[in-house]
């Protein structure tokens, strides 16, 4: 089976984007493992299957068919479904702006299994608005013989957040820090955070069903929770997160009576073509 695929990044944070507006294609796990893969197959951390909301039976999709045109589809490099990517939904918002005649100069909304996402384009990034965040009992997190405790952050999808003095207190990240699977059923993702400055941190993050990555959105917003809450920082603050992809930036802000974090960074397309996937 020959599909059509889109390689984009966001801060290297990359996907394969498969276009499937009407709903023809069903993914499974092997196929999702073999676009991922950097040696056999594309290469990415994640795919994205781009489906329009009245084209899936998706119960995210469908609960949010009155709200929004599009669905993102994402799955985990290992082939597990995932709620969402706040990197990757900036990077499928660029490909339905320049491929599928979506007007950038209005917020476009996306339908995601954690909700709706409303991007807004400028020129300095893409901006979403990724809803709240909820905070839970502090976990810990263990790397070696090593032990942290973890802020329990969820903003879409699970993050336990470690601050740390020296991000090489991580390791190497090749396998999963271990975490309390009581807390975390579903597995979850983890951040290693340290302050570089005022309303300025760095992380590293181990993604489940990925591994280490360059960059992730919805951590770098638990991050920034995390770290506002330690510092007592004032809502509305502009925090730069460093990543090892590049830079993004996350507003927790309550303006109108909201409570919704906005994350900001770059998109970018690097490649499109044709690749052939096993039935």
């Amino acid at each position: 089976m020959e599909i059509s695929f889109v390689k984009g990044h966001g801060t290297e944070n990359d996907f394969v984007l498969v276009p499937d507006a009407n709903g023809r294609l069903e993914l499974g796990e092997d196929q999702v493992r073999f676009l991922c893969d950097r040696r056999a197959g594309l290469g990415a951390d994640g795919v994205i299957r781009v489906v329009r909301t009245d084209a899936t039976d998706d119960p995210a999709a469908v609960e949010q068919r009155e709200q929004a045109e599009w669905f993102m589809d994402y799955r985990n490099a290992d082939g597990s479904l995932s709620q969402m990517c706040g990197n990757g939904v900036r990077v499928l918002g660029l490909y339905l702006a320049t491929h599928a005649d979506v007007d950038p100069r209005s917020p476009l909304p996306i339908a995601t299994r954690a909700g709706l996402r409303t991007l807004t384009f400028a020129e300095d990034g893409i901006t979403v608005d990724m809803g709240g965040a909820t905070v839970l009992a502090e976990t810990k997190i263990g790397v070696g013989e090593r032990s942290w405790p973890a802020t329990h952050v969820e903003t879409g999808n699970p993050h336990a957040v470690v601050l740390v003095d020296d991000l090489a207190e991580a390791g190497d990240l090749l396998e999963p820090p271990a975490y309390d699977a009581q807390a975390y059923p579903g597995g979850v993702n983890v951040e290693f955070v340290t302050r570089r400055g005022e309303a300025h941190i760095a992380m590293r993050v181990h993604e489940r069903g990925s591994g280490e990555t360059r960059s992730c959105g919805t951590g770098a917003c638990a991050a920034v929770v995390a770290a506002m809450l330690t510092d007592d920082a004032a809502r509305n603050t502009a925090y730069t997160v460093d990543v090892p992809g590049g830079t993004l930036q996350v507003t927790w802000t309550d303006e109108a009576g909201g409570d919704r974090l906005l994350l900001t960074g770059p998109a970018v397309l690097v490649a499109e073509g044709l690749v052939e996937l096993a039935q």
